[in-house]
């Protein structure tokens, strides 16, 4: 392509946040502030629970492709696809993967997926998943879908965590979560305070990822990554499936 139709290989581009300059110091606070709390209030793997939210594009599309070598509009299929929705994961220091959150835009049940024709409704729902319009104008988190989150999900598995452990339900919980405006709200902490005022709530530093993108380590993790692949897809069914035609 480059020889013969003179095109190059092009990427999108936008700024990037700047991480603070003193990140390992702040990073330093956070590890040492937890162990605080998980020293003295005795607070075992199974208590610590950390969640996400991140957006799920329905059609991923690319950033890059083949253009013209000096080309200033630069078209990809899927770039600009705007649909999506916000899954909500959370997994506890334990090794235990929580019911996931799903919140979908729109303003009524008939946003999200249908009962009647999505195929594995059954199974997400039997898993203990949570789907919920976002009721707003966009599909990210908000006041009452967190607190659908920690009324249904979180501070049910920290109750029976409890009583498996065979610890008395005033023992404290670790709850870590995004810096994010819903999150940190005065009105979110206020009812965290009031209503679940055993779970203790921590911030993840916000802005503060480092990667080791060196080839090197790159290079090294990549045959992790086709290790992962092949088990995922050596399966008998599957390679048929492809296979049919």
């Amino acid at each position: 392509m480059d020889r013969h139709l003179g095109w190059s290989y092009r990427r999108a581009t936008k700024a990037a946040k700047k991480v603070p300059d003193n990140v390992d110091e702040i990073l330093k606070e956070a590890y040492l502030r937890e162990a605080y709390l998980i020293r003295n209030y005795a607070i075992p793997g199974g208590l610590r629970v950390n969640t996400d939210q991140t957006q799920i594009v329905y059609q991923q599309g690319t950033s890059t492709t083949w253009s013209e070598r000096g080309a200033k509009q630069v078209p990809t299929i899927g770039h600009e696809e705007k649909r999506a929705f916000t899954l909500v994961p959370s997994i506890s220091a334990s090794g235990v993967l929580l019911p996931m959150q799903a919140i979908y835009h729109g303003q009524k049940e008939g946003s999200l997926p249908s009962a009647k024709t999505s195929p594995t409704y059954a199974e997400a729902a039997g898993l203990g998943f949570r789907l919920l319009p976002s009721k707003s104008k966009t599909y990210w988190s908000t006041q009452e879908s967190m607190r659908d989150l920690v009324d249904n999900t979180i501070a049910p598995y920290f109750e029976a965590t409890k009583t498996e452990l065979g610890l008395p339900q005033t023992q404290f919980s670790i709850w870590k979560i995004d810096c994010w405006s819903v999150h940190k709200s005065k009105e979110f902490m206020d009812w965290m305070r009031e209503n679940h005022p055993r779970i203790i709530v921590l911030f993840i530093p916000a802005n503060f990822m480092k990667l080791d993108t060196s080839l090197g380590t790159l290079r090294d993790r990549s045959l992790g990554w086709m290790v992962a692949a092949f088990h995922d897809c050596n399966d008998v069914a599957v390679i048929q499936k492809v296979c049919a035609f």
